[in-house]
């Protein structure tokens, strides 16, 4: 009988997916994380992990699987909070729960459940898992979630071949209401618990309240940058070569103070993340202001009026060669090849036809259409088909 760990979060998926891997014959463990329990950072008055886990170890009890909790808070800190940090200080912004399966469900939790005698570590995500033969040997697939709206490929997309060989995606070919239904008939006493927000593991987070209790404040100066301002109908320079285009095209734009008008101030460039639209409290314009570009270095933030602002669209991005990961390493380009591919920059996003471009100074993905708050410090994931193949951290 095969063995399998299930991280149960103390949520319904988690707990849907324990139950039917108990059905389909496994030998089932339940394991719930604890991530977070620094006390000088308060997060929030809620102690958020306590009720999941003890939601977690009701759900145990009523499956009948043996249940316990380990603490990994100090590899969450030290893999998680600390490189988070690190990047929103460089003007970057981290995505947490990407990386939080890289290092933590699929490295750190995956070492220990293959410890107990694991052969398979299961979560409760929305995706699937396929395989397909290359010379004779398995070749393991991430495939899209059968639910369209939940879909959650995208926060696997650093897994390796090694990671995805042991993990079982049970729910994958259900919706979300099929998993409530399924939890309601067990009587489970997640079935109508909401989806948790806020950061991987750490409970009901805010991102910014975080933020601020760890980065000092630093008052700059935010800029508007008009729609018609001539920065965007310059001529475009004649270049010698695809990759001096593609270069050119995912530089952006950078802007300096003389390009704007004052109107208004912030609390420090580090808080704040291309595309947002809350926070900034300037009044007065008639349509909200969004964050088009921030500069750490001089602690600005520049701004544009509406969602359409030309400052927002990029067509173009790149992946720095160290970055470029590829779950199918059979498929992964060589310099001067490119390949077609369906790409998102964010978790929820339609895919969006590409191009990828490789060379010897990074991966280029071209979009067929300019994409709005295309992000630094975010990941670019590719799909061909339902299949997600590669990723990598926008430059």
């Amino acid at each position: 009988m095969k063995r399998v760990v299930v991280g149960l979060s103390g949520g319904v998926d988690s707990s849907v997916a324990a139950h039917l891997l108990k059905e389909q014959g496994y030998e089932v463990i339940g394991l719930f994380m604890k991530n977070w329990h620094d006390d000088s950072v308060t997060i929030s008055n809620e102690c958020p992990w306590l009720e999941d886990s003890n939601d977690a170890l009701l759900v145990a009890e009523k499956l009948g699987i043996p249940f316990q909790t380990v603490d990994l808070s100090e590899q969450y800190k030290e893999k998680i909070v600390d490189y988070m940090f690190n990047e929103y200080e460089q003007g970057r912004t981290p995505n947490p729960d990407v990386l939080c399966n890289r290092e933590i469900k699929f490295d750190v939790f995956m070492k220990i459940a293959l410890s107990l005698g694991a052969d398979y570590v299961a979560t409760g995500h929305y995706c699937r898992k396929g395989e397909t033969a290359i010379d004779g040997k398995p070749v393991y697939q991430l495939l899209a979630g059968k639910d369209g709206n939940k879909d959650q490929s995208y926060f696997l997309c650093q897994l390796s071949q090694e990671q995805l060989a042991k993990s079982l995606f049970p729910i994958g070919e259900l919706t979300k209401p099929e998993v409530r239904e399924i939890a309601t008939r067990l009587n489970l006493v997640t079935a109508e618990k909401k989806d948790s927000q806020g950061l991987c593991f750490i409970g009901k987070v805010r991102l910014p309240e975080f933020l601020q209790q760890q980065l000092q404040p630093k008052e700059g100066v935010i800029y508007e940058i008009g729609a018609d301002n001539p920065i965007y109908s310059q001529e475009k320079p004649e270049f010698d070569s695809l990759e001096q285009q593609l270069a050119y095209e995912s530089a952006g734009i950078s802007y300096v103070p003389e390009n704007g008008k004052v109107v208004g101030k912030h609390p420090g460039a580090h808080y704040f993340t291309i595309g947002q639209r809350k926070g900034l409290n300037v009044g007065g314009t008639k349509e909200a202001l969004f964050i088009i570009a921030t500069d750490v270095k001089s602690n600005a933030i520049y701004t544009g009026q509406g969602h359409n602002h030309p400052g927002l669209f990029r067509k173009t991005l790149r992946v720095q060669p160290s970055e470029i990961h590829w779950i199918r390493e059979d498929l992964a380009l060589k310099n001067g090849e490119t390949m077609q591919v369906t790409a998102r920059i964010r978790y929820r996003q339609e895919l969006q036809k590409a191009t990828l471009y490789q060379f010897e100074s990074g991966l280029y993905v071209s979009f067929e259409d300019p994409q709005s708050a295309i992000t630094e410090g975010q990941f670019v994931a590719w799909n061909i088909g339902e299949e997600l193949v590669g990723s990598g951290v926008i430059s």
